[in-house]
C-alpha cells in the first residue's frame, strides 16, 4: 500500500455501515487525513483502529496538502476520509487528489455510501438521470441564478442544504421553479431519519411547523416534462 492515496467512504450516520476492505485501509494506512478528527476518532475507536490523524479541512487544505504530498513521495500510504460518506463530494480533499495525480501519485478509491444517492433512491423520483448541484451559492442573486438556471432540466436534480438555510430554499424553489414534486431527506441511517415527500408546498408546510434539525439533502423533480 505504501505511496498510495487511498478515498475511503465512511458510514453518513451509523457506524455499522463501514465496509471491510474500508476498515483494512484505515489500519494499513501510514496515516488517516479527515476533516474533524473528533468525528473520525468515534468511527476508529468503534472498530478499536489507532492510526495517526492529520485534520484536512476547507480553512487548511493547501497548506496540508504539500505536507502530505511529501509523505506521499517518501512511500507512506495515507487514507483520506470525510466526516461522512464519499471523500470530495461536497467536502474537502480535491486539491490532494489534483496534486497527488499530477505527480503521478497513484491514487485508489474504497467505495462507501453518499448521502445524495441514497436520498434519489428513497425519492421514489426518477433515478436514471441526474444532476448534482451540491450547495448552492449563500448570496442571495448567485442561488437564484443557480435556481433559474435549473428550470426545464429534465434530470432528476439534487441539491444538499443546511437546517437554519432550508425554508428559506423551499420558499426560493416554490417561487422559481413553482410547486414540483419534491424529497427532503435528513439525518439518513441515523436514529430520526426522515424522508418528506410531496410539492414544495407540502414539504414548506411540514418544515415551518417542524424547525428543520439535521443535514438535508433535496431532490427535485424540476421539469414535469422529463422522463424516467
Amino acid at each position: 500500500m505504501g505511496g498510495t492515496l487511498w478515498l475511503v467512504g465512511t458510514p453518513i450516520g451509523n457506524l455499522a455501515d463501514v465496509s471491510q476492505r474500508a476498515l483494512e485501509t484505515l489500519r494499513a494506512a501510514d496515516v488517516i487525513a479527515c476533516e474533524d478528527t473528533r468525528q473520525t476518532g468515534k468511527l476508529l475507536q468503534r472498530h478499536q483502529i489507532r492510526r495517526p490523524l492529520a485534520s484536512l479541512h476547507e480553512h487548511n487544505e493547501r497548506a496540508r496538502t504539500e505536507e502530505l504530498l511529501a509523505r506521499l513521495k517518501a512511500g507512506e500510504a495515507i487514507a483520506l476520509v470525510c466526516d461522512g460518506g464519499t471523500p470530495l463530494i461536497s467536502d474537502p480533499g480535491w486539491w490532494l487528489v489534483h496534486r497527488a495525480l499530477q505527480e503521478r501519485v497513484p491514487v485508489q478509491w474504497v467505495p462507501g455510501p453518499t448521502a445524495l444517492i441514497g436520498a434519489l433512491v428513497l425519492s421514489g423520483l426518477p433515478a436514471q438521470r441526474f444532476v448534482f448541484e451540491g450547495f448552492l451559492p449563500v448570496k442571495p442573486g448567485a442561488r437564484r441564478k443557480r435556481l433559474e438556471a435549473l428550470r426545464g432540466e429534465p434530470r432528476t436534480v439534487i441539491l444538499y442544504e443546511s437546517p437554519h438555510r432550508l425554508v428559506k430554499l423551499l420558499r426560493e424553489i416554490r417561487e422559481v421553479l413553482g410547486d414540483i414534486p419534491m424529497v427532503c431527506a435528513r439525518e439518513l441511517t441515523k436514529m430520526f431519519e426522515e424522508v418528506r415527500r410531496g410539492n414544495v408546498s407540502d414539504v414548506l408546510r411540514h418544515f415551518e411547523a417542524h424547525s428543520p434539525k439535521g443535514e438535508f439533502v433535496v431532490v427535485l423533480r424540476a421539469s414535469a416534462g422529463g422522463g424516467p
